[in-house]
């Protein structure tokens, strides 16, 4: 399981840093791909495709399912972890995250994301913030 969240910068080449906490779950082999709230994906090869299997068979189902196969699929891209522990992010899926530089690598659950910092920060202050209501609200959900 990967938690926790780290600041790290990719370099000229398009690589980023992944924490040396995560490298033995994801492997040698992983796969970045689109992500909601504009961040990134990052999965191991194996629960990639467990999680590709899942969009796979909606592929032609309703347009919504249809859309996000496309997305997550259509927008995945194979890495390889290198000796140094970087993993090469494609120009198109940093501009699509709207990273730059300084990026946030963060452990959720069975996937790492990665976020443009200042996205990251905006996001965790208004989850901050709401925290309560988003509580009560699931909890209200879960009576129904």
């Amino acid at each position: 399981m990967f938690l926790g969240e780290y600041l790290h910068t990719f370099d000229t080449k398009n690589r980023i840093s992944v924490p040396a906490k995560f490298r033995k779950d994801l492997g040698r082999n992983v796969v970045v791909t689109r992500g909601l709230d504009h961040c990134l994906y990052l999965y191991s090869r194996k629960a990639w495709e467990k999680e590709a299997q899942t969009y796979a068979e909606n592929i032609n189902g309703i347009a919504s399912r249809r859309g996000l196969a496309r997305l997550f699929l259509a927008g995945s891209f194979e890495a390889e972890v290198d000796k140094s522990g970087r993993v090469l992010v494609p120009e198109n899926l940093k501009a699509f995250a709207s990273i730059t530089d300084k990026a946030v690598v963060a452990g959720v659950a069975d996937r790492v994301e990665i976020w443009e910092e200042g996205a990251w920060k905006k996001y965790t202050k208004a989850i901050e913030k709401n925290a309560d209501a988003y509580v009560e609200e699931l909890g209200e959900n879960d009576k129904h």
